[in-house]
This record gives C-alpha cells, sequence and structure tokens, in this order.
C-alpha cells in the first residue's frame, strides 16, 4: 500500500501539501492540487491512518454497493443482508453504483476512509480491477450475484443458467417456438449466462438460434423498451420473449403497449426476477424468482465468517430459483 511519503515525491510536493489536499485544510494551489490528487490516483493511496483502522479497530460497519437500488431485486437483497447484520451488531452503508465502474471505485474509496470492517459488491463489471481497491487494502470481501474472473473470493449467486433453461422451457411447453431474448450487458456474468441457458433450451428442443431474436443492452427499463422496438421490426415477429431481468421485461411491456399489442395474446413475456409489485402489472408476469432476501444474508454470513477467519478457503453458494407460472405466458 502507498505511503504518504510517496505520494508526495511522485507529486513532487511536501507531505504536508498532501496532508492539506486530504483534509481541504489550508492554501494549495489548483495546480499542486490537481498533481496530488493526480498521484493519489495512480498509487491508489489510502490514507495511513485509516489503514491502520481497518487492521486493528473495529467500527462495527459494513459497504454493500449494489447496481441498480430501484430495482426490487436489489432492494430486497439489501434488506437481508443488513437484516443479518442487525442481528450480529453490524451497521451497513448502501451504495448504488448504477452499474458505473467509475461510481463504484469512488464508492469504495469513501468506505475505505470510513474505516469499513468488510465488503459484499455486486461488480459494475467483469474487470478484476475493479477490485484490486479492497485486495490491497486487505479488506475482506463477499461478491454476490456476479462472478468475476480471476478474483478468488467469497461469492453467492442465483442459478442463472438454470432459472434461463425454465424459463425458456416452459416457454416450448406452451407451443413457442420463434422466441426472442432481451438481455444484459454482454460480459456480466449474470446477462451471459441466462443468454447460455435460453440457448440451451432451443438447441435441446432441436430449434436452431436465430440471431436476430437476441438482443443485448444494459439492465435498465429504457434498454429494454428499445431492444424490444427493435423485435418488433423483425418479421415474422417473435411469439414470446425472454427478458434477462424484470427491469428489462417492464421496458419490453411498455414497447408492445405503444404498438398496441397484448400479452400474452398477442406475445408471451417472461423474464428473471420477480417483482414485489407484481400485482401492479397488467398481465402478471411469469418469472424465474430468485431468493433476493437470502441472497443478502448469505453474503452477509460469508463476510462475517471471513472477518472471523481471514484464511479460510473462499466459498461459492449458489442459490435455486423457482419457476413462477403468472398470466403473461
Amino acid at each position: 500500500m502507498a505511503t504518504i511519503r510517496e505520494v508526495a515525491r511522485k507529486a513532487g510536493v511536501a507531505a504536508i501539501t498532501v496532508s492539506r489536499v486530504i483534509n481541504r485544510s489550508g492554501y494549495v494551489s489548483d495546480e499542486t492540487r490537481q498533481r496530488v490528487e493526480q498521484a493519489i490516483a495512480e498509487l491508489d493511496y489510502v490514507p495511513n491512518v485509516l489503514a491502520r483502522g481497518l487492521r486493528s479497530s473495529r467500527t462495527h460497519t459494513l459497504g454493500l454497493l449494489v447496481t441498480d437500488i430501484t430495482n426490487a431485486f436489489w432492494t430486497t437483497v439489501a434488506r437481508g443482508a443488513e437484516d443479518a447484520a442487525v442481528r450480529s451488531g453490524y451497521s451497513v452503508f448502501l451504495c448504488n453504483t448504477d452499474e458505473s465502474a467509475s461510481k463504484q471505485e469512488q464508492y469504495l474509496r469513501a468506505l475505505l476512509s470510513h474505516r469499513v470492517e468488510g465488503v459484499i459488491i455486486a461488480p459494475a463489471s467483469s474487470d478484476r480491477s475493479a477490485l484490486t481497491a479492497l485486495e490491497r487494502a486487505r479488506l475482506p470481501f463477499v461478491i454476490v450475484d456476479r462472478r468475476v474472473p480471476g478474483v478468488d473470493a467469497d461469492l453467492v449467486l442465483g442459478d442463472s443458467l438454470g432459472g434461463a433453461r425454465m424459463l425458456v422451457e416452459h416457454l416450448l411447453a406452451r407451443g413457442h417456438r420463434r422466441i426472442a431474448h432481451i438481455g444484459g450487458p454482454v460480459g456480466v456474468s449474470t446477462a451471459d449466462d441466462r443468454e447460455q441457458g435460453y440457448r440451451e433450451a432451443l438447441m435441446a428442443a432441436g430449434i436452431e438460434v436465430d440471431p436476430d431474436l437476441v438482443q443485448r443492452g444494459d439492465y435498465k427499463l429504457e434498454s429494454g423498451r428499445r431492444l424490444m422496438r427493435q423485435l418488433l421490426e423483425r418479421s415474422p415477429l417473435p411469439t414470446a420473449v425472454f427478458a434477462a431481468n424484470n427491469v428489462l421485461a417492464v421496458g419490453a411491456l411498455a414497447a408492445l403497449q405503444e404498438r398496441g399489442l397484448r400479452v400474452p395474446e398477442d406475445m408471451a413475456l417472461v423474464c428473471f426476477d420477480d417483482l414485489p409489485q407484481a400485482s401492479l402489472i397488467d398481465p402478471f408476469l411469469t418469472v424465474a424468482a430468485q431468493p433476493a432476501y437470502d441472497l443478502g444474508a448469505t453474503a452477509l454470513r460469508l463476510l462475517l465468517a471471513r472477518l472471523a477467519d481471514p484464511y479460510r478457503p473462499p466459498e461459492t453458494v449458489m442459490l435455486p430459483v423457482q419457476l413462477v407460472v403468472r398470466r403473461s405466458s
């Protein structure tokens, strides 16, 4: 881990100047401040006093980074983690990254500065460098929902591949053969696994995957609307759509309604993750429901185990998903 003197040397200033920039005390010229901030970023510097605090003091606080707090799935994950933390005497800082690597980095720095004892993180991308700050600070962490290649850490996730297969097999059993897929970001393990499950189910049924029916975007409502509009330009139209999460499904449903198409009469629609407010959506969505609360609670349990024994072997927990059939299919 870099020291304040190393930062000062790289920026060409005195250590006291670095301290002034960090604490925003005393006068520092704009040009000098920029040099110091650049050196801090390049060296991934965390103030020594805080790094010592991470190793020696107890704050009874933990960090939880999720990708979209407006998604009911993530609010439920957060509630599961928080309830488990409170029962164990911890408080949780909740951070929303919006699938942004830069916001994620900012939050990780803030959590380090607040001396949290550990972190649960749903990574904004599959790039392992995103977790470098945690590894360098030797801060215990648990990854939730998404795998990150090259990172050997505790991991809790749902069965994305199996759940996707269940949804597509359900549509096939209903007689659908032209099934489209609206997916999440390429390179994010949940999105990749759900597309793979979609493909495996079709291939097992002897149906060739039509690349025109596979659309990938991000996990945002507007992406679901846009990708559904693109599918509606296909001829012939798909008879059913599998959306990779609930937010994409709501966007897809909006696009169908814009065209005056009814679900399921004109097109079936299924998705991953349930919506607590599903009763407000007409029609009810058929979903592969993950145990979101248990994901959060399990991640918290693993983090506490890691705090108690930093050298225990990393553990991966995959929780099953449940097919919930409603009117949309």
